[in-house]
């Protein structure tokens, strides 16, 4: 792949990295599928228990992800627009459909589709030098790769309202007051690196059932929420994992999870 890298590091812990900084990571067709293969890819191991948490950076400091290509849309007529729009759509959803927790990592500029890259993942962390916003409005057009109502999900109807429709970017601080961001932290890959041995400690079946049990019942009533808590709860109930993790604190050593 020539835009992106895939790592697949120890303990199941994979790194996506963004490599087109010559062009901030803006997001080229090319990229969209390099990117929609790698989510595809993630996805299917991550069913596997063979990667258990996925990082997003960037190889530059400068940004993430500054969003669309701009150069590249231009030489666009209005359908192969709308086909780029459905490519991205494709593309975020293949990150936010991927079972395993999902990490950014924003280090400089993450705007427009960059930052709604961002939100399809579970966690967020920002260095401090990171600004980010969804700033289509200033360019008349809106955001197209889900920013409308991911953000509106993680902030609040009103802030989301309000940074769009303004197109204001956001300091790392503030971003993190608003919820934006989990953290704002001056060695933000060492803190996304330390959350995700948290979660590759746990058992892995469980951290799947977690995340489905979250994402399925979010937003809903609670009698409905708590079904999916069950039916998710129900998944880990005959595995050899969760009668290891009896044994291992009855006997105070560390569990060793095989994720079945």
């Amino acid at each position: 792949m020539e835009t992106i890298q895939l790592i697949k590091g120890d303990q199941g812990i994979w790194t996506c990295t963004l490599t087109r900084p010559e062009k901030l990571n803006a997001l080229s067709q090319k990229m969209i599928e390099e990117l929609t293969a790698c989510f595809k890819e993630v996805a299917a191991a991550a069913e596997r228990m063979e990667c258990r948490v996925l990082l997003l950076n960037s190889s530059s400091l400068k940004a993430f992800c500054v969003g669309a290509d701009l150069g590249e849309r231009r030489l666009m007529n209005e359908e192969q627009v709308c086909q780029t729009l459905d490519a991205l759509r494709r593309m975020t959803c293949a990150l936010e459909n991927i079972a395993a927790p999902t990490i950014a990592i924003i280090e400089g500029a993450a705007f427009g589709g960059g930052l709604e890259l961002a939100l399809c993942c579970d966690l967020r962390v920002a260095s401090p030098a990171a600004l980010m916003g969804l700033t289509e409005t200033r360019l008349a057009i809106i955001p197209g790769a889900g920013g409308t109502q991911r953000l509106a999900r993680l902030v609040g109807l009103a802030r989301a309202k309000e940074f769009i429709f303004t197109g204001r970017r956001l300091s790392a601080e503030e971003a993190e007051i608003f919820g934006l961001v989990n953290a704002c932290e001056d060695d933000a890959r060492g803190w996304a690196s330390r959350i995700a041995m948290e979660i590759a400690e746990g058992g892995p079946v469980a951290i799947l059932a977690a995340k489905d049990a979250i994402v399925k019942g979010f937003g809903r009533a609670i009698g409905e929420g708590l079904d999916f808590e069950r039916a998710a709860y129900e998944k880990t109930l005959h595995t050899s994992d969760r009668v290891e993790g009896l044994k291992a604190f009855d006997e105070k050593r560390k569990p060793q999870y095989q994720g079945r």
